[in-house]
């Protein structure tokens, strides 16, 4: 991975829609079942909106009946961060994009598979490349 992305919040609100704004830069979260990839079946790589480093693999995504989309792991890389949120009252556990540091969702611990994670992401916070379109 190269080095972290640093753009003001000018930058930021140019380069995305608001409501992308809201959610990665805001920490905010769209609305369940209304995000372009909580149904997605197709197969390919999930990247930041922010600054396009690969995320989730569309093969550890999974129907978690939550109206976004979850995975159980993130790409291998280290490309997702996390740290803890105290946020509403609630004690979660915040995913973020390394590289440029954008909200992403939250991990729980409710997972199917080994590790038992939940990756909650929002959609507006992703770029999808289906299989054969992606770059090398």
């Amino acid at each position: 991975m190269t080095d972290k992305i640093t753009k003001s919040k000018e930058e930021w609100q140019k380069q995305l829609s608001p409501e992308q704004y809201h959610v990665t830069r805001e920490k905010g979260t769209e609305r369940a079942f209304t995000g372009v990839y909580w149904n997605n079946k197709k197969p390919g790589v999930y990247r930041c909106i922010g600054c396009g480093e690969p995320l989730f693999e569309s093969d550890t995504k999974f129907e978690s009946g939550t109206g976004w989309p979850s995975f159980t792991k993130p790409m291998p890389g280290g490309n997702v961060e996390t740290e803890e949120d105290r946020t509403f009252g609630m004690r979660r556990v915040e995913v973020h994009c390394k590289k440029c540091g954008a909200h992403l969702g939250h991990v729980f611990d409710d997972g199917p598979g080994p590790e038992g994670q939940r990756y909650c992401i929002n959609s507006c916070s992703l770029n999808f490349e289906e299989r054969g379109e992606e770059k090398k």
